[in-house]
């Protein structure tokens, strides 16, 4: 099965990947945490976005 990913989609997913990013300079392990954490949600919005999208 293929999965297509909507424009939706792919705009979670690079705020997510911008997230990680950030995660990745911080010195302060708390806040890396939570924009690690952030990024998860977002990484599951797209897919969430991209099957309902399919589905219209």
């Amino acid at each position: 099965m293929t999965v297509q990913i909507s424009q939706r989609g792919k705009e979670y997913l690079e705020t997510a990947q911008t997230l990680l990013r950030a995660a990745k300079t911080m010195t302060d392990s708390a806040i890396a945490g939570q924009l690690k954490a952030i990024a998860d949600d977002y990484q599951r919005r797209a897919a969430k976005a991209s099957h309902v999208d399919a589905d219209r």
